[in-house]
């Protein structure tokens, strides 16, 4: 039976954020993931996670300047410090949330012919990356993104995404498959779930193309959670969609996996 994270980031958002954990918790869910916490201390976000009784799954590392078009700096030239300061931040929150994975996103690569600096980097960050946080028993993740809501992102898909991993060679470093950035980019998601079993450490949805409920749109949802069961699974499923209204109006698709 699939296991479901509400993302807080992005669900629940008719409330203010430290109150998203007891509406998550009031609909059903055990878990929550979202993007960033550090507006808040970690203290307080801890705070409301504890009073909610969920688990935290996941969040990101520090993501850069994200008003200034930073989408992550851990593939980007010349921002190695400030990416390893990310995380030594990151990691302070995920002691406090006992967070056992934070998703290192790889930035924005623009120019074509820079991607071949960008992954270097990006290969060499996650090496340094993922030994720091295996010695804090945490598991880094990777995730290819889409360019259509990411232009210019330097991981996209998921064999490129698992090729990385394999060339760092850590343990602890994992692929963050979300379906909604699989169908736009690739298509082909049953295969590519079969494909991939070992080496997904988590996973997300939402529908496509507009990113709302997953009874939306035009993947087969219903199908794909049996095969991810048949395929024995156990991770969490991340909710990383926008609800067409409140939250609560749209939690119906969730019912049957309950």
């Amino acid at each position: 039976m699939p296991r479901f994270a509400a993302n807080l980031s992005l669900m629940y958002t008719e409330l203010p954020f430290l109150q998203r954990f007891d509406a998550a918790a009031a609909d059903g869910f055990r878990a929550v993931e979202f993007l960033f916490p550090y507006e808040f201390a970690a203290a307080e976000v801890a705070a409301a996670l504890r009073a909610s009784g969920l688990r935290q799954v996941l969040f990101n590392a520090p993501p850069g300047d994200l008003a200034a078009g930073d989408r992550g700096t851990c593939g980007v030239p010349g921002r190695e410090a400030e990416f390893r300061a990310g995380v030594e931040q990151a990691i302070g929150y995920a002691a406090a949330l006992e967070c056992p994975r934070l998703h290192l996103m790889a930035g924005v690569a623009g120019d074509d012919a820079q991607r071949a600096r960008h992954r270097a980097t990006h290969v060499a960050n996650l090496r340094w990356a993922a030994r720091r946080l295996a010695a804090e028993g945490i598991s880094a993740l990777i995730e290819p993104i889409n360019t259509r809501d990411v232009p210019g992102y330097l991981l996209n898909t998921q064999a490129d995404a698992h090729a990385i991993v394999a060339e760092v060679g850590e343990s602890n470093l994992k692929v963050q498959m979300d379906l909604y950035h699989c169908q736009i980019v690739e298509g082909d998601v049953a295969t590519k779930i079969r494909r991939y079993p070992g080496g997904v450490g988590h996973m997300q949805v939402a529908g496509v193309p507009e990113r709302h409920e997953p009874d939306t749109g035009e993947l087969n949802y219903p199908y794909l959670f049996a095969l991810i069961d048949e395929l024995g699974y156990e991770g969490w499923i991340g909710c990383e969609y926008r609800p067409r209204g409140a939250t609560r109006d749209g939690l119906g698709w969730i019912e049957r996996w309950r």
